[in-house]
C-alpha cells in the first residue's frame, strides 16, 4: 500500500509538544498512566467479556504492531530478564498480537490466539524492602503471560508464580487480564507479594492508577489468588492491625497512601462510574471494587468512557471547548494528551477465538480516532502498522532506539499522532465534525460485521486457512481505511 502522507506543519507541532511534555516528566511508574474497565459476560448485551483500556505514556513515544507466531522451543531454551535472571522457556508458545512501545517496561498490550488480552495500570505500593531474585521481572511478565496462557485464569496463575519466584522490580502495578470466559485483575507489589481478584460475571470494575482490590479471601479460589502470607506480612510491617483497622483491604494496606488520595486517580474512576453505574457519586465517596452497571453494556458504552473529558460536568474546565483542548487542563481526563492508544476488547465465547476475540483499536487518542476491529486470528499486520522483525523487536525492546522516531519507521502511529495533535489547535471547531464522521464509520462497520462473520464461521470447519486469510484482509482493509481518513479529514 502507498504510505500515508503526514502534513509537515502539523508534524512539527507534534514534535514541539512532544519535547515540551518530556521536559517535566516523572518516572513512568510514578505518573498517572493508563486506565481500564473490565466487564463480565453477564454485564454485556451480547454475553461477551469486555475490556476497555487507554494506554497513557508521556514523553517521546512510538507504537508499533507485531503478529508473533506460535513457536516450539528446545528444552534448554531460556528467556533473559532485564537484570540477568533466566526463565526456562516452555515447550510451546502461542501466537499473539503485540502493541509495542519500544524502550518502555510497562506499556505494551497483548492479545493472543486463545483470546487472552493483557494490559496494565501503574499502582504505587508502600513496599520499601522488596525481595528480588537476580533483579526481578518487569516487562517480560506480561509477555510471558501472553505467550503461555490459554485462559485469563491461567495467565493470572502464570503471572503470580513468576512474581513469587523472581519478584516484581518496580513500585507496583495491576495487570488487567481478560478472556472469553472471565476477567481478572492481578495486582503486584514491589517484591514478591501479589493478589488477584476475578470480576463477577454480572459486574464491571474500573481502575485508574491505584489499587482497587479491597476484600480478599484466598480460600475462595474461584475468585481470588495471591501470596499465602499476604496478610501476615502486612501485619509484620505494621501496615495492618486487625484490632485497629478492621477487615483487611488490599487497596488500603498495600497501596501508597499518597497515590490512593491522588485527585487524578479519583476523578478518572469517578468518570467511569458516572457513565456506567447509573448512580451519583461524589469525589469523597468510597468507590466499589466492582458494581452492577445501570444497563447491560455495548461496545459503544465503553468507547464513550475512553473518550471522556468530563463533558457536561463541573470538572470540564474548557467551558464546552471554548477555552481550548480538554487534554491540557488542570483536571486529568480519561482521554488525555499522553494517550497513545485505546482499545475495547470484545471477547466472545460462542465462536472460535480467532474470530470471537476482537480488539477494537483506536490509535493515539480515542476522542479523535475511530475504533476498528482487529481479530485475534489475523496472520499478519496491515502494512502501515507493521513494526517489522518481531524477533529483533523482542531482543531490543528495552533498548531506547531513537532511529524509530521517524514517520518512515512507524507511518500509522505518526499519522494518527499528527492528526490528534493538530486537532488540539482548534479542538472546539474540529471535534464536532470528527465525532460525526467517526460515529458513522464505526456504525457502518458494526452493521456489516454480523454478515461478514456469518459468512466466515462455516469456513473454520471446512477451510480454516481461508477463514484466517479473510479475517486478516478484512482487518487490514479497515485499519488502512481508518489511516487514510487522517489525510481526508485534515483537508476539510
Amino acid at each position: 500500500m502507498k504510505r500515508i502522507k503526514i502534513f509537515l506543519p502539523v508534524l512539527l507541532s507534534f514534535f514541539i509538544l512532544w519535547l515540551w511534555s518530556g521536559s517535566s516528566l516523572l518516572s513512568q511508574e510514578d505518573q498517572m498512566n493508563c486506565y481500564s474497565v473490565l466487564a463480565g459476560k453477564k454485564a454485556t448485551v451480547n454475553g461477551a467479556v469486555m475490556f476497555a483500556h487507554n494506554e497513557d505514556d508521556g514523553g517521546r513515544q512510538v507504537v508499533r504492531w507485531f503478529r508473533v507466531p506460535a513457536q516450539d522451543h528446545g528444552k534448554k531454551e531460556k528467556i533473559l530478564l532485564h537484570k540477568g535472571a533466566k526463565v526456562p522457556q516452555v515447550a510451546h508458545t502461542v501466537a499473539y498480537l503485540w502493541l509495542e512501545m519500544p524502550g518502555m517496561k510497562f506499556s505494551d498490550g497483548f492479545m493472543n490466539e486463545y483470546g487472552v488480552v493483557i494490559a496494565s495500570d501503574a499502582c504505587s505500593s508502600r513496599e520499601d524492602k522488596p525481595a528480588l531474585t537476580h533483579g526481578g521481572i518487569t516487562w517480560n511478565l506480561r509477555r510471558l503471560m501472553a505467550e503461555r496462557a490459554h485462559t485469563a485464569r491461567e495467565a493470572v496463575k502464570i503471572g503470580g508464580a513468576l512474581v513469587e519466584q523472581y519478584g516484581y522490580a518496580s513500585s507496583g502495578r495491576t495487570y488487567c487480564i481478560a478472556g472469553p470466559q472471565e476477567a481478572w485483575m492481578l495486582s503486584v507489589v514491589n517484591g514478591k507479594h501479589w493478589v488477584a481478584a476475578r470480576i463477577p460475571d454480572d459486574q464491571v470494575a474500573i481502575i485508574p492508577n491505584y489499587y482497587t482490590i479491597t476484600h480478599v479471601d484466598l480460600k475462595d479460589t474461584m475468585n481470588f489468588y495471591g501470596s499465602p502470607d499476604l496478610i501476615e506480612y502486612a501485619e509484620k510491617r505494621g501496615w495492618y492491625d486487625p484490632a485497629r483497622d478492621g477487615a483487611f483491604s488490599f487497596r488500603k494496606v498495600y497501596g501508597r497512601p499518597s497515590n490512593q488520595a491522588n485527585r487524578r486517580n479519583i476523578t478518572r474512576e469517578w468518570g467511569g462510574l458516572r457513565h456506567l453505574s447509573g448512580k451519583s457519586y461524589s469525589l469523597d465517596d468510597e468507590f466499589p471494587f466492582s458494581f452492577m452497571p445501570e444497563k447491560k453494556l455495548e461496545l459503544q458504552d465503553l468507547m464513550a468512557v475512553l473518550r471522556d473529558h468530563y463533558e457536561g460536568t463541573p470538572l470540564d474546565l474548557t467551558d464546552g471547548y471554548k477555552k481550548g483542548s480538554p487534554h491540557y487542563t488542570k483536571e486529568r481526563t480519561i482521554c488525555t494528551a499522553s494517550t497513545q492508544y485505546g482499545f475495547v476488547a470484545e471477547l466472545r465465547s460462542n465462536m472460535p477465538p480467532a474470530m470471537g476475540t476482537v480488539m477494537w483499536l483506536a490509535p493515539r487518542r480515542p476522542c479523535t480516532q475511530a475504533f476498528t476491529p482487529w481479530f485475534a486470528g489475523i496472520t499478519r499486520v496491515p502494512a502501515d502498522y507493521d513494526g517489522g522483525d518481531w524477533k529483533q523487536a523482542i531482543e531490543r525492546h528495552l533498548q531506547k532506539d531513537t532511529t524509530l522516531y521517524v514517520p518512515a519507521k512507524a507511518p500509522a502511529y505518526f499519522s494518527f499522532s499528527a492528526f490528534s495533535e493538530g486537532a488540539d489547535k482548534d479542538y472546539g471547531q474540529v471535534i464536532g465534525r470528527v465525532r460525526v464522521a467517526n460515529k458513522k464509520f464505526e456504525t457502518d462497520i458494526m452493521k456489516n460485521m454480523g454478515n461478514f462473520e456469518k459468512m466466515i464461521l462455516p469456513l473454520f470447519d471446512s477451510d480454516k486457512a481461508k477463514a484466517l486469510d479473510m479475517l486478516t484482509k478484512y482487518t487490514g482493509q479497515l485499519a488502512e481505511e481508518n489511516l487514510k481518513r487522517n489525510d481526508e479529514r485534515s483537508n476539510k
